[in-house]
């Protein structure tokens, strides 16, 4: 709960740590500490199990990153593009197993605002999938023409052709 507040008193006693180093004259070590300071910032600014649940999903090990992610217990409480890919990979997660609560946060992942394009995209096809699964063609179809304009490298474009076809279908 005070996580963030314990890195940056740690961060706090860290840098007087160096300060005294550098006073006493030992540059050498006072650098060194400088840098371990630099990572206990850099842990307040990128939540660790965020990028483990990353690893852990490039893996395509879902249950390790559902694991990962469940000891997150107030996403709000974490940098808004962090929160907005919380609820992104929990999506990606639930996405296989809970349609209904993967739609739910591929939306709150939008709207809280993913930095990547091709992240975007990957939430938008999601969500044109289940919308799909649901036979709502409109919103299906919208969803596919939004991924079409994220995606710039046009990775996606083999799972939206085949979106496509399956609209046919409906």
């Amino acid at each position: 709960m005070y996580n963030k507040e314990i890195k940056i008193i740690l961060s706090l006693a860290i840098l007087s740590a160096s300060v005294y180093l550098f006073n006493e004259g030992e540059i050498g070590y006072g650098i060194v500490v400088l840098l371990i300071m630099g990572l206990v910032i850099l842990s307040i600014f990128k939540d660790e199990r965020i990028l483990k649940a990353f690893y852990h999903l490039r893996k395509n090990d879902m249950q390790k990153a559902g694991k990962t992610l469940s000891k997150i217990k107030h996403p709000e409480k974490l940098i808004k593009s962090q929160e907005a890919y919380f609820y992104y990979l929990n999506g990606l997660v639930l996405s296989q197993t809970q349609m209904n609560q993967a739609e739910k946060l591929f939306k709150k992942a939008l709207s809280v605002g993913l930095r990547s394009n091709t992240d975007k995209a990957v939430a938008k096809l999601n969500l044109a999938g289940l919308a799909i699964s649901r036979r709502r063609k409109r919103e299906a179809t919208t969803l596919l023409t939004e991924v079409k304009k994220l995606d710039k490298h046009n990775m996606l474009d083999d799972q939206v052709k085949m979106m496509k076809q399956q609209l046919k279908r409906i």
